[in-house]
């Protein structure tokens, strides 16, 4: 009788560990939709790497104990993302071109020159403080890290640059 208990719990445990690895690299249709949103309405779609850039500050926020733990957590904070985020229509034909990219952020893609940041603002925005470190511009956004004054070596965003992300991953 114990046998039989001990082979049906090591059955049960290798079924939670199959379930967890299918977890890990199947993102749930919830998080896919909060990171579709974040991308559709902050890069308006304009480019992958912007859309994959979004989803890299989002994934940034979601790993900092300054920010909600989980995916929909971040997007859904007030005044951290465009009015209406969650509650605005996905339309269009760059809806599954969206969703492939969030997917592919939440499997692990990252835009390569976002390293740490956790903020953006428009492009065409002139901000007034001095502890933005800006590290890339692309899809319509400016991408930076919040820094001490004198740790700040690239006060202006760059120029903008496109096609570092792959098309799918």
């Amino acid at each position: 009788m114990t046998t039989l208990r001990h082979a049906m719990m090591l059955a049960t445990l290798g079924l939670l560990a199959a379930c967890d690895a299918h977890n890990r690299t199947s993102p749930d249709a919830g998080h896919i939709d909060c990171m579709a949103r974040a991308m559709y309405f902050e890069s308006n779609w304009s480019s992958r790497d912007g859309m994959i850039a979004v989803g890299s500050v989002v994934m940034n926020r979601v790993e900092s104990s300054e920010f909600p733990g989980s995916v929909c957590g971040v997007v859904e904070q007030k005044g951290q993302f465009a009015p209406g985020v969650m509650s605005r229509k996905l339309q269009g034909p760059a809806v599954p071109l969206v969703k492939e990219a969030a997917a592919s952020v939440l499997r692990g893609e990252r835009h390569p020159l976002v390293g740490d940041a956790q903020f953006f603002h428009s492009a065409g925005y002139s901000a007034p403080y001095n502890n933005m470190h800006y590290v890339l511009a692309t899809g319509g956004n400016a991408f930076y890290e919040k820094r001490r004054p004198e740790e700040v070596t690239q006060s202006a965003p760059p120029a903008p640059l496109e096609g570092l992300t792959g098309t799918s991953s």
